[in-house]
């Protein structure tokens, strides 16, 4: 490639760029990064940007952040190549000859990242983002790279027509910005969110610029009343330290204004106080300087220093009450724990010799590697979107076992899902848990320093219910599977029945049908799986049918089986009244128990007339699989008739439990047909067959049995 004079003012700026690094990495090759800067300024030549400006500004200006980053040199020269490919007519192999290999991979990472579509269907994101993650698992660089081309194109986004403007801005918001808050990129997460709030709510962002300018000289003069009484208490006790001002950005202000309902002027750390130390004894010292001066909140103190985020980012926050009342954050931490906050996983990026040396590098991987892991073993691919959801946007919570063993889990977790983090084993087996001591349900949420023993049964099993309150991918992923293979001989024995039935109306044996085939034509691992799948209603059955009956055998048949059912019901049944069928058999289904004032549906049922199901079944949606079974229905039963209705019940092991039971249910007009109570630990399991009016009675029930003293949780059960 001939060579190209290189303007004086690039020039300038470059050489600029190299004495930056020149004091950051002594094994920088200067010479093979200038010729990254020629040529790539060569293979740009002409190109414009939408903006009218010579397109080797964009390369330029993402070195400069990268810089800014202290990443290695060889990250700085993809950096400078790192559009080469994608808009040149230089290819991979030109770069590997000119640059090696290492620059030539980064950049063919950053190429492929470059032209993944991550917003879109669930299938093609949860493929892209595999993609994309599998890049990062490679070489972590290559998304460091891609953070700082995002960022610049971000700030330059307004000469973009408004629909692509739009598009970048949330697919910035969405992906980019919480990947960036996942590695601990504090700054770049910051910026990317702001600029995207910046052009998805332009008049939202310039109110909040406008609010902010307003009161700033109101709030630096309050920093600076509470910042003097405690540089002078730090100076006395030899304490050497700084002061920043970290300014809250217009996203997170956003977010508490919009979600959490928060008014502005409520808003205490529009601008933080970060106290930067040399030691970390330093750090506990100036936390008790600030506190013998102004009164902390003390359920708003947070120590990540002694319990680090999974991101590594380390700190101690506490808010304290301020002069004339006024609350301020002040966040205390050293020198290398305040570069981690900043730079996050860059921080750790050491390079020697061409070969990466991993301090604390690696253990911020960890959870990528995991959300890889699931990709592996959980091949539905909503479920991998959701675990990486998971992984990428929500904080976190610090608990510990009696032991004193640290667990991380996401915010909001549950006592299941700590379950589920000590083991597999513990998680499928809990029955209930101890919380600082104190017996709480299942569903309990965890906070910040609790201590949780959980309470296991060998005959506890998990069930649907959990999966409302869970939290942690890994807990509703064990869960899921683990209900998926209990079921699993059930649903291929439901899934052979229902595809028998519907073969059968177009004169189809189902022996005669090569399932095998049809599994792997619907990539299914084999005829048992794909019975399984029909079984639980994740294949329906006229996809089936569309592959395997001729056209000519596709009309309907005259009258089908079900409707002879109905017929042959409607003249000998008689029992419970439901609007709208007469003379009919009804029963109820035994799994769900409705009463009236559920939703429910009726299945047509051989030998037993229409059974009855409330909505929420958890048997329905197979049931549904053949409309023909489906008949409309609603209550209309006498005043004085009684439906049974399960109840479970977890109570403290208590010995007038069973006395103030019976008390209670009789106290609600209510009728006991069967009880059976066991007892284990300190727990007393109780299943109860009782006789109800409708749903309204049946909670008036539950309500009354909820707060007898020692119950810990009152629910439904299924047979």
């Amino acid at each position: 490639m001939p060579a190209v004079e290189i303007h004086n003012d690039y020039q300038k700026v470059f050489e600029g760029l190299l004495q930056r690094i020149r004091r950051y990495d002594q094994t920088a090759d200067i010479a093979l990064l200038r010729k990254a800067f020629e040529y790539s300024f060569n293979a740009h030549g002409d190109q414009l940007r939408i903006s009218g400006k010579p397109y080797f500004e964009h390369p330029l200006e993402v070195v400069k952040i990268l810089t800014g980053l202290k990443m290695d040199w060889e990250t700085i020269a993809a950096g400078v190549l790192h559009d080469v490919v994608e808009d040149t007519k230089s290819s991979i192999e030109d770069i590997k000859r000119e640059f090696g290999n290492n620059i030539a991979q980064l950049v063919d990472g950053v190429t492929k990242i470059s032209e993944l579509k991550l917003l879109g269907t669930e299938d093609q994101q949860a493929e892209n983002f595999r993609k994309m993650l599998l890049s990062m698992v490679k070489d972590i660089r290559v998304i460091l790279i891609k953070f700082a081309d995002r960022l610049h194109n971000m700030r330059t986004i307004e000469f973009l027509p408004e629909e692509k403007r739009k598009r970048i801005a949330l697919e910035t918001r969405d992906v980019y910005a919480p990947l960036a808050h996942r590695l601990g990129l504090a700054r770049i997460k910051s910026e990317l969110e702001d600029l995207s709030l910046k052009n998805l709510e332009p008049e939202i962002y310039k109110d909040l610029v406008n609010r902010i300018q307003s009161t700033k000289r109101e709030r630096e003069n309050a920093i600076r009343r509470i910042t003097s009484p405690v540089r002078k208490a730090l100076a006395d006790a030899n304490v050497r330290a700084r002061f920043e001002g970290r300014a809250k950005d217009f996203f997170s202000i956003y977010n508490k204004i919009n979600k959490r309902g928060v008014p502005f002027e409520e808003i205490h750390d529009l601008l933080a106080i970060r106290i930067i130390v040399e030691t970390l004894e330093d750090c506990y010292h100036a936390l008790g300087i600030v506190h013998s001066l102004y009164n902390p909140l003390h359920e708003r103190f947070k120590d990540y220093i002694a319990t680090p985020k999974s991101n590594g980012y380390q700190s101690i926050h506490t808010t304290v009450m301020g002069p004339e009342g006024k609350k301020f954050e002040i966040q205390i931490r050293t020198e290398q724990m305040h570069r981690t906050a900043e730079e996050g996983i860059a921080a750790h990026w050491k390079y020697k010799e061409g070969k990466s040396r991993e301090d604390d590098f690696d253990k911020h991987l960890v959870w990528l590697r995991q959300v890889l892991d699931f990709d592996d073993q959980e091949p539905d691919k909503s479920s991998f979107m959701e675990h990486l959801k998971i992984n990428l946007f929500q904080d976190e919570v610090f608990v510990f076992t009696p032991k004193g063993d640290l667990h991380r889990l996401p915010l909001h977790s549950t006592t299941v899902d700590f379950a589920f983090n000590v083991h597999t084993d513990v998680g499928l087996h809990c029955l209930a848990a101890k919380v600082n001591g104190r017996i709480v349900p299942l569903s309990h949420e965890l906070k910040n320093g609790d201590t949780v023993e959980i309470i296991t049964s060998t005959s506890q099993r998990p069930n649907e219910d959990w999966l409302k309150f869970v939290n942690s991918s890994k807990a509703r992923s064990k869960i899921k599977k683990w209900l998926r293979d209990s079921k699993f001989d059930s649903s291929v024995a439901l899934g052979e029945e229902m595809l028998a039935k519907a073969l059968f109306k177009y004169s189809i044996k189902l022996k005669n049908i090569d399932l095998a085939d049809l599994a792997q034509k619907l990539k299914l691992k084999d005829d048992k799986d794909l019975l399984a799948s029909i079984g639980r209603g994740d294949t329906k059955i006229d996809t089936i049918l569309r592959r395997i009956i001729p056209e000519d055998k596709k009309e309907q048949p005259e009258k089908n089986v079900f409707s002879r059912i109905i017929e042959k019901a409607r003249k000998s049944s008689h029992g419970v009244r439901v609007a709208g069928i007469d003379n009919i058999m009804i029963t109820f289904g035994k799994c769900c128990n409705p009463v009236p004032g559920e939703p429910i549906t009726g299945i047509v049922t051989r030998g037993r007339g229409i059974v009855l199901h409330t909505n929420n079944c958890r048997n329905l949606l197979k049931l549904m699989q053949d409309p023909d079974r489906i008949v409309e229905v609603s209550w209309d039963v006498d005043k004085n008739y009684r439906f049974v209705a399960g109840l479970n019940i977890l109570s403290e092991r208590k010995n007038n439990l069973l006395p103030n039971l019976s008390d209670t249910i009789t106290r609600a007009d209510c009728i006991i047909k069967s009880i059976k109570m066991t007892a284990e630990d300190s727990l007393i399991t109780c299943t109860l067959s009782i006789e109800v009016y409708d749903l309204d009675h049946l909670k008036r029930v539950m309500n009354s049995i909820n707060r007898i003293d020692g119950v810990i949780s009152v629910k439904r059960f299924n047979e």
